[in-house]
């Protein structure tokens, strides 16, 4: 698989003009920042997590992104509420494995929804992805204790068992249909300091997967977009709380010309 500047681009610009609808059913520490980051690149987001309007919800939005960071009992009804929903009316599923691996409930929740509906894409770190292949694996909390080429394996058996394009995130994000590969090497460490930054690339997911039915072109184009931006929000930053706020408005300004400028993507 490839994908180019022009590719990206396309897709941005069907955002911007489209504004889709990203439903998603999120965690308390990342709300904010995953909405901001969605309205940032164009799409409208809106989180409803009750048990009584998931289905109505989700069933006019343009992609369902699932978030287990925060999960409660009510929450992961709403959940497969959702997630049964979007498979009936063929609306794309996006799922963020939070944590998985650290607990047993995360780790069950998540093969759970996975049996549930086939998500077009599964994101996570690399201890997240290993943990949903091998029961042996664990993560450090929420954060990866490897890096993300260990779980390039799991991620092609995991892509295979379930159907899903995966989006390993790390110094390197590789995105893994089956057997094919494509990697984004955009990015700056500064990112791992700002909590959420991962949950934004799932969200960014969501809205690429609203407008590109080809999921693999849709996360690798969210994976370099949330890489791209970072970098350019890194050379004005004293740390992370800049960081943060100028990594929002490089979203908003993105230009073709920062895509051609800066990606660095391989196979």
């Amino acid at each position: 698989m490839k994908i180019t500047a022009k590719d990206i681009w396309l897709d941005v610009k069907k955002i911007r003009e489209t504004s889709p609808l990203i439903h998603n059913i999120t965690n308390y520490v990342v709300m904010n920042g995953t909405a901001n980051a969605l309205l940032a690149i164009g799409a409208s987001p809106v989180m409803a997590h009750a048990v009584e309007e998931v289905e109505e919800m989700t069933g006019i939005a343009r992609a369902l992104v699932i978030n287990i960071g925060t999960l409660s009992e009510s929450w992961v009804k709403a959940m497969f509420c959702a997630v049964r929903r979007a498979g009936d009316l063929g609306i794309p599923v996006i799922l963020d494995p939070v944590g998985a691996g650290a607990t047993s409930y995360r780790t069950k929740t998540c093969h759970d929804l996975i049996d549930a509906v086939s998500p077009a894409i599964i994101r996570g770190n690399a201890s997240e992805i290993m943990a949903l292949v091998s029961e042996e694996a664990k993560t450090k909390g929420v954060d990866s204790s490897d890096p993300s080429s260990a779980a390039l394996d799991a991620a092609k058996h995991l892509s295979r068992n379930a159907g899903s394009t995966v989006c390993i995130s790390g110094e390197i994000d590789y995105i893994v249909d089956g057997e094919s590969v494509i990697t984004i090497e955009n990015g700056h460490p500064m990112m791992g300091k700002v909590t959420g930054m991962g949950c934004a690339a799932t969200a960014l997911c969501g809205a690429f997967a609203a407008v590109n039915s080809s999921f693999p072109t849709a996360a690798a184009g969210a994976m370099a977009v949330m890489g791209i931006a970072g970098e350019i929000a890194a050379e004005s930053s004293e740390g992370p709380g800049s960081l943060q706020v100028g990594f929002l408005d490089a979203l908003f300004q993105l230009s073709e010309d920062d895509l051609t400028n800066r990606i660095r993507t391989g196979e």
